[in-house]
């Protein structure tokens, strides 16, 4: 693969990229923050000095202004990329979101929205080369209403539904859409949180998106054991969720 890693100089993302150039895939970053890129980019490239194609480019989740050219960036880098893997998004705590209400608007604005539209801007120019991998990491948040992350998780929701119904207009075409359900992962944006159950790891769940895309999955829970944990909660009646405070 090509692969452009949005997202990827932390957490998630950078696990991703680390995975994919360790097989020998050419990987472009796209982040908000410059030096991080810099950092990030030498260090693949130091851990893997084969590869003759990569790099990095600055790209805003809030700054939709940014992403076709962040896009034109990375398609010079690789002369054509086929695959782009988004992992950028905010995150807030409800409390948080609900004492500030722009807040959650610029959240809700990034995590759906804006990441559509950045989406759409990768399907746009994927299915004009004969299609490709778009993968895009949501949240088993998205998969019910639940107190703790009503307003993050309808920005997930959102996500989800999105990237099935991009599944099925676009599969035929070629374009392999892949929805990422991870759980609760060990990252900076979770530090000071405390740990459920069943936690994941960047490294565990990077191997988990690598190995769907390259199944063509339309969808993966990452750690696995999530699936049924979901299945489970999307099962109970609401009077039951009013009730519990996962």
């Amino acid at each position: 693969m090509k692969a452009v890693v949005f997202g990827g100089t932390a957490g998630i993302g950078r696990a991703v990229a680390q995975e994919l150039a360790a097989r020998g895939d050419a990987v472009f970053l796209l982040g908000r923050d410059e030096a991080s890129l810099r950092r990030s980019a030498a260090d693949l490239a130091a851990r893997h000095p084969e590869q003759a194609q990569g790099g990095w480019a600055l790209c805003d989740l809030e700054d939709p202004t940014g992403f076709a050219a962040a896009l034109d960036a990375a398609d010079a880098a690789l002369d054509g990329f086929d695959a782009v893997v988004i992992t950028a998004a905010m995150f807030a705590s409800q409390a948080e979101l609900e004492a500030d209400v722009e807040l959650a608007r610029r959240l809700t604005t990034a995590n759906f929205a804006n990441t559509v539209a950045f989406c759409e801007h990768v399907r746009v120019r994927l299915l004009s080369r004969g299609g490709g991998w778009l993968t895009a990491v949501s949240s088993v948040a998205g998969d019910r209403g639940r107190k703790p992350v009503a307003i993050y998780g309808a920005s997930k929701a959102g996500l989800s539904a999105y990237l099935e119904a991009l599944d099925h207009r676009f599969r035929a075409s070629g374009l392999w859409v892949l929805c990422v359900k991870p759980g609760f992962v060990k990252t900076a944006m979770t530090s000071g949180l405390k740990a459920p159950p069943f936690a994941g790891e960047p490294a565990g769940v990077a191997a988990d998106i690598v190995a769907a895309m390259d199944r063509k999955r339309p969808l993966v829970y990452t750690p696995g054991v999530w699936r049924f944990v979901m299945l489970v909660i999307r099962s109970l009646p609401r009077f039951v969720m009013r009730k519990i405070d996962f």
